[in-house]
């Protein structure tokens, strides 16, 4: 009997391995950290071999601590960090190059080329859902393409392929058998048409990509294929279908059960990314927020309006690693909690620049406010104020698009955990934060779609009973402080962008 879904959750930092039963509990995990290539100011990479072991790895591990016997695994799931390109070889499935990551900054200039074309630049905001920004996968694979020697030619003859982390894992899971990727993944490219739900011809042709590269694509709940016999210690799941596959945030939005038009969500993880579920229907944005499919289950496809921060818990990870001024991520919480605020200073995290709704690559983190009596407590405060500050200006933008005043805020991702910064955020944007008891959302949402799948799971009537509230943080702060602190961070931000000149 069928009593598990295993969720491979492969993230910016680590790639983890879950095991879920059919209420949604962890029954098992395991997590493997790898390196962070940082080749020039600006560039972020992962080696692809990094990201494949790792996760494999996790995956064994799992399966070895658990005990759980192989035929009571249903299926499994992916999510992936979104928009980090990898390019390899299809005859050999060798990578010509490391995989650039969502954050990398170096295709920042190509980007101010495209947007000089005024034309083009429309043409991609109104078939594609997205802006201009390095941020996106396709001038990442041009940049490769350009530099990476005889790359422009084995592309023209057929010879490479492009994915996203999933399609990379999927087809080295079935054994190079299957290139495919899901509707979420694919919306992100910037080579996409959100509303024919296809490769966008004329656009791949105008970035010189070759269509050859592109996967497959797919919803985002169905079976892609079976894990081949010889993946490298994965041999006993041989068999078992691969059935979902979704970028972490729309997977993050569908496992916080955020089923209907209205329901929102934020990540905060590595960056944070505030999604609202739009329904069938597309918005299509005022305010510099990206729309995309959220994912695709049961022959339709559900949209979302999505805003997102770079730089979120990579501020507090900065804090302990590169400034040493914590010896652990909870101890931001406990010294932000030991003063009232943050005496006046604002930190505004643009370390690779600001996304939505600024969009800015050139912009660079500032402190401004410092006086002699600031001290570290008020520094960590104003890091998870920081974080907060960013999805206001995300949510005041959002209901701006969507004319939807949000009745609560669901939350999750690893500082999702800290009490202080949610009561901030709920004081900032003056509506409830609701944090659920299982806060590997991301995970679950791909487990669930897997699931859905194979028949482990009927519906998603049958999903919305499982979520349970772990807390509940309701808007405390008076409205006129709270107005004060946004105009103060609002001029932080000018500030911020104001650093280079270009």
């Amino acid at each position: 009997m069928k009593k598990y879904v295993m969720a491979l959750d492969q993230g910016t930092t680590s790639s983890r391995a879950i095991l879920f039963d059919k209420y949604g509990k962890i029954c098992a995990k395991a997590q493997h950290e790898f390196s962070q290539i940082y080749p020039q100011a600006g560039w972020v990479e992962h080696s692809p071999m990094s990201i494949l072991f790792s996760q494999l790895q996790s995956a064994t591990e799992v399966l070895a601590t658990s005990g759980i016997p192989v035929e009571e695994i249903a299926a499994i799931g992916i999510t992936n960090q979104r928009e980090t390109t990898l390019v390899w070889e299809k005859a050999t499935g060798k990578p010509i190059y490391n995989a650039i990551v969502w954050q990398c900054r170096r295709t920042a200039e190509m980007c101010e080329k495209i947007k000089a074309d005024a034309e083009l630049s429309q043409y991609i905001k109104d078939h594609t859902g997205l802006v201009v920004d390095a941020y996106f996968s396709a001038t990442k694979i041009r940049w490769i393409l350009e530099n990476v020697e005889g790359a422009q030619e084995m592309a023209d003859r057929g010879e490479l392929l492009f994915g996203t982390v999933e399609t990379w894992l999927i087809w080295n899971l079935t054994g190079g058998k299957v290139h495919v990727t899901d509707y979420s993944n694919a919306s992100r490219t910037m080579l996409f048409d959100v509303d024919k739900l296809c490769w966008d011809e004329y656009l791949c042709k105008k970035l010189g990509v070759p269509m050859s590269m592109l996967p497959e694509v797919k919803p985002s709940s169905m079976v892609y294929g079976e894990v081949a016999s010889g993946v490298m210690g994965l041999e006993e799941l041989a068999g078992v279908p691969i059935a979902g596959a979704i970028g972490d945030q729309p997977a993050a939005l569908f496992g916080q059960g955020c089923y209907d038009a209205g329901q929102a969500k934020n990540t905060y993880g590595t960056g944070c990314f505030l999604l609202m579920n739009t329904g069938e229907k597309r918005v299509v944005s005022k305010n510099n927020l990206v729309t995309g499919v959220a994912w695709g289950l049961n022959g339709k496809v559900t949209y979302a309006i999505e805003g997102s921060a770079f730089n979120a818990g990579s501020v507090i990870k900065w804090l302990r690693d590169d400034l040493n001024m914590i010896d652990k991520a909870s101890r931001c919480d406990e010294l932000a909690e030991s003063v009232p605020d943050a005496n006046g200073i604002y930190f505004v995290p643009a370390f690779t620049g600001l996304g939505a709704p600024y969009w800015d690559m050139y912009a660079r983190g500032t402190i401004v406010g410092i006086t002699r009596g600031v001290n570290r407590a008020h520094i960590c405060r104003s890091v998870l104020e920081a974080i907060c500050y960013q999805m206001t200006d995300l949510l005041e933008a959002m209901k701006q698009d969507s004319d939807i005043n949000l009745f609560e805020l669901r939350v999750d991702g690893g500082a999702s955990v800290s009490d202080v910064m949610m009561q901030i955020q709920s004081d900032l944007i003056r509506t409830p934060v609701n944090r659920p008891k299982m806060v590997e959302t991301t995970a679950l949402g791909a487990a669930y779609l897997a699931g859905l799948a194979v028949g482990f799971w009927k519906d998603t009537n049958e999903l919305a009973q499982i979520r349970q509230v772990d807390k509940l943080f309701e808007p405390k702060m008076d409205i006129a402080d709270r107005n004060k602190y946004y105009n103060g961070w609002l001029r932080a931000v000018e500030r911020s962008r104001d650093w280079i000149e270009h």
